[in-house]
């Protein structure tokens, strides 16, 4: 298994958490401040780290990719053990370093968001994102553009799901915060809408938008 490629899978997720969820939790900015936090982490990693770990940061892009033959079981399952691990991390480290580190930017519904709406929400979030990673940086018709497209699309995503489920798309993104605030409130959801997004998005992409000549 390449040492590289988990070292990369987790300092990526942990920074995620660090400062996209710690933008959250500071308080101190609104919805697009939030947003550009976790979106510049992406972009900034994907160039950082793009060409050692593809920059999943995330076990739904991971599962993604994995049904769409992009990568092997054995390479998956240790990205997700990291990613899960960097995504502790992250909300440990908000936890002891933040002066008030409040709910820790946990992955929550809106009061006025049902469960249902908000399982869908994450779905159709996290098919946008993945299918952007597709057909950009799997795909390689965007060139050196990936990274951008792939930040732009977590941005928007986040502005119209982060007021409703705080748009996570990522369980990884999910469980560090509510392990280390304890708050487990209907995280069933930020599993299961995350992976079933992505498992749309790469039967999409194998099934109808992948180009016959692609590898």
């Amino acid at each position: 298994m390449n040492t590289k490629s988990l070292a990369a899978e987790f300092i990526g997720t942990l920074a995620l958490i660090f400062f996209g969820a710690g933008a959250l939790a500071i308080g101190e900015g609104g919805l697009i401040e939030v947003g550009l936090a976790h979106s510049l982490v992406v972009i900034g990693l994907i160039y950082a780290y793009g060409h050692i770990s593809g920059t999943h940061i995330n076990p739904a892009v991971t599962l993604g990719l994995l049904i769409a033959g992009e990568i092997q079981i054995a390479a998956a399952i240790g990205y997700w053990i990291v990613q899960f691990l960097g995504g502790i991390m992250g909300a440990v480290l908000l936890n002891v370093l933040l002066p008030d580190p409040g709910d820790l930017g946990v992955t929550i519904l809106r009061e006025d968001v049902s469960v249902a709406q908000g399982l869908v929400i994450e779905i159709i979030l996290t098919f946008f994102l993945v299918n952007t990673i597709f057909n950009t940086a799997v795909s390689g018709k965007a060139g050196h553009f990936d990274g951008l497209a792939i930040g732009l699309t977590l941005m928007f995503c986040i502005l119209m799901g982060g007021p409703l489920t705080r748009a996570s798309l990522n369980p990884a993104r999910t469980l560090g915060p509510a392990i280390v605030s304890g708050n487990y409130a209907d995280i069933w959801l930020y599993f299961v809408g995350p992976c079933v997004g992505a498992i749309l998005a790469a039967l999409l992409y194998i099934g109808v938008l992948k180009d016959k000549d692609e590898g």
